[in-house]
């Protein structure tokens, strides 16, 4: 998974930086084919955002989240890619056993 760390507004320092990708990794964890992730941190006067786009084997995943500090919108928005990733994940299963396709083709 590669990680393109983006500031708006705002220098990515290395413990910001090092903070993304751990919580980024919990999401490669869940589903092993996230290609790469692009994020882009903004500070807006008291508006802190962090928004996301996830690139996947045939669909692109996008979450933001905005909080009062930085670090707190980084996990909020972790949180969110965690889920919509689940999401596609559950959705792109094949929830039908080899057994009952083979009786139904034949």
């Amino acid at each position: 998974m590669q990680l393109d760390l983006t500031g708006h507004h705002l220098e990515i320092t290395p413990a910001l930086r090092s903070y993304a990708s751990k919580k980024f990794e919990r999401i490669s964890r869940h589903f092993e084919s996230v290609l790469d992730v692009h994020c882009v941190l903004t500070v807006e006067k008291l508006r802190h955002k962090a928004e996301a786009t996830l690139t996947v084997r045939g669909n692109k995943i996008h979450a933001e989240a905005i909080e009062d500090h930085m670090y707190a919108s980084i996990d909020a928005l972790a949180d969110k890619l965690d889920r919509a990733v689940k999401k596609h994940k559950e959705k792109s299963a094949d929830h039908h056993p080899e057994e009952v396709l083979k009786a139904r083709s034949g």
